[in-house]
C-alpha cells in the first residue's frame, strides 16, 4: 500500500511515510532535549573539584630592585649581582622554582649586609637594580613575632638589635623590653639571619607583600 504525496500527487512508500511522520513527531522533543543536554553537561562540570589556587610567594629582592613585576620583567638573569655580592646572599635559581627565576635573598641562609660599595646595584646591566643611597634602600620591613621571641620568656636576647647594620634608625629595644622596628628599616634581613629561634622571631616582609 502506498500513500499519496500531496506535493506531486505521486504515491509515497509506506516506510518513508512512517519515517517522516516519526521525524515530525519527535521534532518538539528534540528541541527540548538539546537544552537539557547542555544543562547536564554544565552540571557535570560542577562535580569536578576546582583546582586549588596557586599560593602567591613573595621574595626578598636585592637592594635597589624595581617594583616586583617590573623587576622580573627587566632583569636579564645575567647573574652579575650574584657574582659581586660580598656576603654571597644573592641567589638565582634558573629552574624558576625559587625566586621566580630572578635574583632573590633567603635571609635564613645569608642576608644583605648593605656593603659600602652596594656592588649589586652598580653592576646590574639591565637597570632592574637601581643605584640607591643606603638611607633610601627599601627591600622590605622587619616584623617582630613576640610570641616566639625568647625575650617574651625572660631571656635578655638582643641579637637582632645588635646585628642591624643600620642601627637605631631601624630597630631599637624599648623601655618596656619590646623590640621596636622603626621607619629606617631597610629590610636587609640581617636581623632575621641572626635570630637564634626556630621559627625565626623576626622576619622580613618583602616590599612586594606590603
Amino acid at each position: 500500500m502506498a500513500v499519496i504525496d500531496d506535493d506531486d500527487n505521486k504515491p509515497m512508500p509506506r516506510r518513508r511515510f512512517f519515517r517522516e511522520g516519526l521525524f515530525e513527531l519527535f521534532k518538539p522533543l528534540a528541541r527540548t532535549v538539546e537544552p537539557l543536554r547542555r544543562v547536564a553537561e554544565q552540571l557535570g562540570t560542577l562535580d569536578q573539584p576546582a583546582p586549588p589556587p596557586v599560593p602567591v610567594r613573595h621574595w626578598l629582592r636585592p637592594p635597589g630592585s624595581l617594583q616586583e613585576q617590573q623587576f622580573r620583567e627587566q632583569c636579564s638573569r645575567c647573574s652579575a649581582c650574584v657574582r659581586v655580592c660580598p656576603s654571597h646572599c644573592i641567589k638565582i635559581d634558573f629552574s624558576g622554582n625559587e625566586g621566580e627565576g630572578a635574583p632573590y635573598i633567603d635571609a635564613d641562609l645569608s642576608s644583605c649586609v648593605l656593603c659600602t660599595s652596594l656592588a649589586c646595584m652598580h653592576h646590574c646591566p639591565s637597570g632592574a637594580l637601581q643605584p640607591t643611597m643606603v638611607d633610601y634602600v627599601d627591600m622590605g620591613v622587619a616584623v617582630w613575632h613576640e610570641s616566639t621571641c625568647v625575650r617574651t620568656h625572660g631571656d635578655n636576647c638582643t641579637v637582632c638589635v645588635e646585628a642591624c647594620p643600620v642601627g637605631a634608625r631601624a630597630i631599637t629595644l624599648g623601655d618596656d623590653g619590646r623590640i621596636n622596628v622603626r621607619e629606617g628599616c631597610t629590610g636587609c634581613g640581617t636581623c632575621q639571619h641572626a635570630c637564634p629561634t626556630n621559627p625565626k622571631s623576626i622576619t622580613i616582609l618583602p616590599k612586594s607583600a606590603r
